[in-house]
């Protein structure tokens, strides 16, 4: 088999087993790899109403065809599990350099079931993998975690691990690699911590096999010159992702003070060009990277000086920052160390702590149920104390690891209005207010309140289309267009195939689709076309969304927190905007023709299941 090794790791926690499983070419066919190949494992093994925090959920690590490939950017991988954070589909990706190194071992990915009866971690090298004990590392932060078990297994392991977030199953716990990387969303170092499964370690010398490497090496070569030629690479590569922060701004769409508004006081401290300033050290690349959006950093005065790491990136700064109404430049920073260090998803965090400042402002959260701090906005002190807090689930960070949705069903007081989160994840850095399709992609993505399913805010905020999709213009953010929910059913399939080839979602705002099927072409062997491209990508969302269905979601769970539909912008460009519940109904009707779902459910249809060749789901979706 070419590109994919075609062996699956499998791991018995509870057994304490280990043993290698080949993969069928069809379900690679079918499915691709990554989240695709994950979330068909998932929905077959992993039954309805599985506690996600109990053995009998399962965790899978994928790579992608293209990962450890020449391919720009091929370096990501895809951990998959039920979310303890959701409830529903949970995934998180990562970049770095481990995937290649699982791949080049020769496998595929891993598959985790059951729970260890004592921490352990497992060690895979070049076709041959097994259970360590990790009992000394329990309770260590991942830079010490990684350290340790590279001087355990030797130079050249890559390392991807939890913290104390993820052994204290902080509901939003994340998995780091390399100690800075995270796979970050829907709480899967929570599923680690679960199984007792500390980390993952792995080194291997065998490249994947290419069927057509001449032809294969000319396809990336082209697509590195592409690249070299965009103007978005000299954007990431000046200010990394953190460009997005003035974009934003000036749209009047940057969450502050817990979407109260979307215009910030003290901008000019947290802006790109003011990260750069104060705490940037150097760019850092991917496997195969030629962007180097990362950003390595150190704090440079006050109470943390010397202390360094990377990031923050845009939607750590903002949520971690103005969404806590705090321009302090080094405490965020810090808290983003803090993040890394415990493993914590520094979205989900600057969210939480956003809503507690919220609640503390409106007596909904009291300083004895605080454990006798005031928690305010703007306190930058606070915010790096609560970070600490919620990894160790210390005081009131027990209350905050829980995420938003618990805490408004614990504190009730209408909190639920101002829990900024869909269906439990809590939202990243953009006001649907100022770009309405946002609000819909938020509703309607399969693993909660998301912003990289379909990334619409690249067309909503930039005036040129992003090139994966031909016609994703959108005409004005501020108005809800029905006519444009194609742009994100269009953008959800296409950069759904990012999460199954193992590439960085960033390449496929740069290159067209018609680059990519090449690459997959030419390293696999398959006749693979532009019309393949999108229908793996739909075909896998339908597949998430099945799963999602058979956990209880409904039309009325694809829906916005009532701050987006009720209360107005008060200030800035987007004053007075608000996207209402009627408009969100058209647009979601819109949403569902396009898809081929019911509009009084929100199920795939018969017809659309059978369509994708998913039609042994049909009993599960409609009974």
């Amino acid at each position: 088999m070419f590109a994919f090794t075609g062996k699956i790791l499998r791991v018995n926690l509870s057994e304490g087993k280990v043993s290698v499983e080949d993969v069928p070419e069809e379900y690679m066919k079918k499915y691709l790899g990554g989240i695709g190949l994950a979330s068909k494992y998932l929905y077959d093994e992993v039954p309805k109403g599985t506690d996600p925090l109990g053995p009998e959920n399962k965790l899978f690590f994928m790579t992608g065809p293209l990962t450890g490939t020449i391919s720009p950017s091929a370096g990501r991988y895809d951990v998959v599990a039920k979310s303890p954070l959701t409830g529903i589909w949970g995934h998180a990706n990562s970049g770095g350099q481990w995937a290649n190194q699982c791949k080049r071992a020769g496998f595929d990915g891993v598959i985790f079931e059951g729970k260890s009866p004592k921490p352990v971690y497992l060690k895979i090298e070049d076709g041959e993998a097994e259970l360590r004990d990790a009992s000394h590392l329990w309770g260590k932060l991942t830079p010490e975690t990684t350290d340790r078990i590279i001087e355990e297994c030797g130079k050249g392991f890559r390392v991807a691990c939890i913290g104390p977030g993820g052994e204290n199953l902080v509901k939003y716990a994340c998995v780091i690699n390399e100690k800075t990387r995270a796979a970050g969303r829907t709480g899967m170092g929570a599923v680690m911590g679960s199984k007792n499964l500390k980390a993952l370690a792995a080194r291997g010398k065998e490249a994947p096999k290419i069927a057509k490497e001449a032809e294969f090496k000319e396809v990336s070569k082209r697509q590195y010159d592409l690249l070299n030629e965009s103007m978005l690479k000299v954007g990431f590569e000046s200010f990394g992702t953190n460009m997005l922060i003035d974009i934003v701004h000036a749209k009047g769409g940057l969450p502050t003070r817990n979407f109260q508004t979307g215009v910030f006081d003290q901008l000019e401290e947290i802006s790109s060009q003011a990260l750069s300033d104060k705490v940037l050290d150097s760019q850092i690349n991917c496997f195969a990277c030629p962007i180097a959006c990362g950003r390595k950093t150190s704090i440079k005065k006050g109470p943390w000086e010397g202390e360094k790491g990377e990031g923050p990136e845009y939607e750590s700064n903002v949520m971690l920052g103005s969404n806590c109404d705090i321009g302090d430049m080094e405490a965020i920073t810090k808290a983003n160390f803090l993040c890394n260090d415990y493993g914590l998803d520094t979205i989900s965090t600057g969210v939480v702590i956003g809503f507690a400042m919220e609640c503390y402002e409106k007596g909904i959260l009291t300083k004895e149920q605080a454990g006798g701090l005031e928690i305010k906005f703007g306190d930058a002190d606070m915010l790096v104390e609560l970070t600490e807090k919620i990894g160790k689930r210390e005081g009131v960070g027990d209350l905050l690891a829980e995420g938003t949705r618990i805490m408004a069903q614990k504190l009730g007081q209408g909190s639920i209005k101002f829990a900024m989160q869909v269906k439990g994840l809590e939202l990243p850095a953009y006001d649907p207010r100022a770009a309405k399709i946002c609000g819909l992609g938020y509703a309607t993505a399969i693993r909660g309140g998301d912003h990289m399913a379909g990334y619409v805010q690249g067309p909503s905020l930039i005036d040129t289309p992003f090139l994966v999709i031909d016609d994703s213009k959108i005409e004005d953010a501020f108005e809800v267009n029905p006519a444009e929910a194609h742009v994100l059913v269009d953008q959800e399939n296409a950069l759904t195939f990012f999460d199954l080839a193992g590439c960085c979602k960033f390449m496929g705002f740069l290159l067209k689709a018609e680059e990519w099927v090449e690459l997959v072409a030419t390293s696999t062997g398959w006749d693979f076309d532009v019309k393949d491209f999108r229908k793996t990508g739909e075909r896998v969302y339908n597949l998430v969304r099945a799963f999602n269905i058979r956990e209880g979601i409904t039309r009325a769970d694809d829906n916005l927190p009532a701050r987006f539909t009720e209360e107005p912008l008060p200030e800035g460009p987007a004053k007075g905007m608000v996207i209402s519940q009627d408009k969100l109904d058209l647009f979601l009707d819109a949403y569902y023709d396009l898809r081929g779902w019911d509009k009084e459910t929100g199920k795939p249809t018969r017809e659309k299941l059978t369509e994708l060749g998913l039609e042994d789901l049909i009993p599960d979706v409609w009974g």
